[in-house]
């Protein structure tokens, strides 16, 4: 049975017992008897002697045959009654426990198929008949903003698993033929490359030259002749090399290693295309663009006409993708992991892509659409008004001024910060140096890109945050097999257990510095004080090798990332030894509420806002004033204005956010006075749940005229398909 839009309603959709023309009827009320009993409990229910409970009654769906012995599962998939799944004998036996085992077992595989056909049905009615709730389905975010526009598949003449195996004819001409197609797709990279030259920064670009890099090695290219001249032809021997080369990242656990699987399988079809004969690309993209496909390649995107291309929607694909790269470095939302999303149903829709909540609206309401384009003129309005206030200080309306700065990472980040008046750079994230790359880079080259960051801002303070990888952020060519990355070597751990690769990077940092002493460093996921010790001792070597040497050097302000429950704790000691304290809050509230920041269903907009990390935070800046050491946040929750009215409360010395934060949280602080916001921090603290906190917080954002340029965030549903509340 499944539920039905009325509470306490049941839809016969399957039976062994039941008179066919009793499919489609509806229980309800006393109708539904013990069925609706397993419901309302949730709970697997087992009854011996049926008939005797007050809830018995036998089922009209089978002509009124009575039943004695009863067992009912429910059919829920995280958190949500989909149905109830029945079995009964007519004769008083009683079921034994491997029956029990295998209905139990059964109702949890067969609530997740009912999940995602249901919801895929969702988007079919949305699709072909409307509806009047706005739907969405929930994706993972690759890139903020918000996009209305035309879905667009991409071309499927190319499908690697459907080419069929054939014997080559003629060798040398399919030999030929795969060369002049690999080349031509080389070619398409390099002109796609050159014609986005102008609007992507230089790490980006690489991107391309990856994927040209790929197609000129070795492996690809000979693995596929020997195939031909085993005598399969050029379709079918690039199909078995992109298959067993895919694989190999496929059966990684680490999600950016799985995502270079992703690379590979968009270059098998670009090459695929190029072997069909006769393909031209003529495909028609509408003034408002939005990609949708099994997978969105960066050759895709490319192709699109400059100008049309307002949004990406893949069905695979991650955060950590390099059309995740791509998409964030032109400014276009994109979501993926769109599980419960059929591609198929949706060309030529008119979809909304969300990309600051990760959702897709599949043909919306026209409320709902003017409810998004007043949200996105609602943005144009701000920028305007922000633009006014863009010299003002970030001053409360008491005087306290609280300096703002930038998070950055890619070189395009440089003007953004720049642009936003920021008071010089709180965190760069040196890891996109190295992430980018297919090899360590060298020491000249680290020293190179650190001093034109400095040079572009000084004389303004530059925080450096010295390599933070593992966890989410695996280097390719150093890859780290942990069962559990995320509690394994990560930040600092990494840069310790490798002094050989972290010395590189501290000697181009102190170098960088000589002369302009601008720079900051911050050692990221302190966990021990004996880390922060290691550290600084190795700090303190790379800069005596330097003085020995004769090379310009300059030691820096050093401080240090809180951002795991040890170092909260730690506080008193570690600011003891440094010249600041920067709390990462999205690590932070990751590790306090044991939730994967990167997993949708676990955590919500408001984690950052939960009571045990709030007070964790206050903690912090308490402790660290008592050693006179300045506390500063840097995590999304000082962009957020909610985040940054209650930090403001607690005394933290300075946020730093992205530049696109900038406009709105400085119009919080001009909106407050030192003495309110302490106030709201304080009733904040001593609330019990997130929701109760962003709740304070967003009624005096309202009552201070704050909300009126942008909308409350609300918590993010736990199912793929939801409804949109405005």
């Amino acid at each position: 049975y499944m539920t039905s839009a009325e509470a306490g309603q049941y839809v016969l959709k399957a039976s062994d017992a039941a008179r066919p023309e009793a499919t489609g009827q509806i229980c309800s009320g006393a109708q539904a008897g013990l069925l609706g009993l397993v419901g309302e409990r949730r709970e697997l229910v087992v009854l011996d002697n049926a008939t005797t409970h007050p809830r018995y009654a036998p089922p009209a769906e089978t002509g009124g045959q009575a039943f004695d012995t009863f067992l009912g599962v429910p059919l829920i998939y995280y958190n949500e009654l989909l149905g109830v799944l029945v079995c009964w004998r007519q004769v008083s036996a009683r079921f034994d426990k491997d029956e029990v085992s295998f209905c139990v077992t059964l109702a949890a595989q067969l609530a997740k198929v009912i999940y995602e056909a249901s919801n895929a049905g969702v988007v079919f009615e949305l699709v072909h008949n409307g509806a009047e709730a706005n739907a969405y389905i929930q994706g993972v975010q690759a890139a903020t903003g918000v996009a209305i526009g035309t879905a667009t598949l991409l071309d499927p003449l190319a499908n690697l698993e459907s080419v069929p195996n054939r014997q080559a004819e003629d060798i040398g001409a399919q030999e030929a033929a795969f060369r002049a197609a690999v080349l031509a797709v080389q070619a398409e990279l390099v002109a796609s490359s050159e014609r986005l030259a102008n609007v992507l920064p230089n790490e980006v670009r690489e991107l391309f030259d990856v994927y040209i890099m790929l197609l000129g090695s070795d492996s690809l290219v000979a693995d596929t002749l020997a195939r031909i001249r085993g005598g399969n032809w050029a379709p079918g021997a690039w199909r078995d090399t992109i298959s067993e080369h895919a694989r190999v990242f496929d059966r990684m656990e680490d999600p950016y290693l799985r995502s270079r699987g992703e690379d590979i399988r968009e270059l098998g079809t670009r090459v695929l295309v190029q072997l069909q004969s006769g393909f031209e690309d003529s495909r028609p993209y509408p003034e408002r663009c939005i990609l949708v496909g099994d997978a969105v390649s960066i050759q895709d995107i490319a192709l699109v006409p400059a100008g049309r291309l307002v949004g990406v929607v893949s069905h695979q694909g991650s955060a950590f993708s390099h059309t995740a790269v791509l998409a964030n470095a032109l400014g276009i939302p994109a979501v993926m992991s769109l599980s419960s999303l059929p591609v198929g149903l949706v060309e030529g829709t008119t979809i909304v892509v969300d990309g600051d909540e990760a959702r897709i609206y599949v043909n919306p309401s026209r409320a709902l659409l003017d409810a998004f384009e007043q949200q996105m003129d609602g943005q144009k309005a701000l920028s305007a008004e922000l633009m006014k206030s863009r010299d003002l200080p970030a001053q409360m309306v008491d005087g306290v001024r609280l300096p703002l700065f930038a998070n950055i990472g890619l070189d395009s980040d440089i003007d953004l910060a720049r642009n936003c008046e920021a008071e010089g750079v709180g965190l760069y994230r040196t890891e996109y140096q190295f992430l980018l790359r297919d090899a360590f880079p060298i020491e000249e080259e680290q020293y190179q890109s650190y001093r034109q960051l400095l040079e572009g801002f000084a004389p303004r303070p530059v925080t450096i945050r010295t390599l933070d990888v593992g966890g989410d952020k695996i280097l390719s060519y150093f890859p780290l097999e942990e069962d559990n990355p995320f509690l394994g070597i990560r930040g600092i751990r990494f840069s310790l257990a490798h002094p050989e690769i972290f010395m590189i990077q501290l000697r181009a940092l102190l170098r960088a510095n000589a002369g302009l002493e601008n720079m900051q460093i911050l050692f990221p996921m302190i966990a021990k004080v004996s880390e922060l010790d290691e550290a600084l001792e190795l700090l303190a070597r790379a800069h005596r090798e330097l003085m020995e040497e004769g090379q310009p050097t300059a030691k820096p302000k050093v401080g240090v990332m809180i951002e795991v429950p040890s170092a909260v704790f730690l506080t008193k000691a570690l600011a003891a030894r440094v010249d600041y304290i920067s709390v990462g809050t999205n690590d932070l509230a990751q590790y306090i509420l044991a939730a994967d920041r990167t997993n949708a269903r676990v955590t919500t907009p408001n984690d950052t806002l939960h009571p045990a990390v709030l007070n964790a935070i206050d903690m912090i800046i308490r402790d660290a004033h008592a050693q006179s050491t300045p506390v500063s946040v840097c995590g999304e929750m000082a962009g957020d204005p909610a985040g940054a009215l209650v930090l403001l409360g607690m005394g933290v010395d300075a946020l730093s956010m992205s530049p696109a934060s900038f406009g709105r949280v400085k119009l919080v602080i001009r909106a407050f006075t030192s003495k309110r916001a302490r106030a709201l921090a304080d009733e904040a603290l001593e609330q019990e749940d997130e929701k109760q906190v962003r709740d304070l917080l967003n009624d005096a954002l309202e009552g201070a005229g704050m909300l009126r340029h942008w909308p409350r965030v609300e918590d993010r549903a736990g199912s793929d398909v939801g409804t949109f509340t405005e």
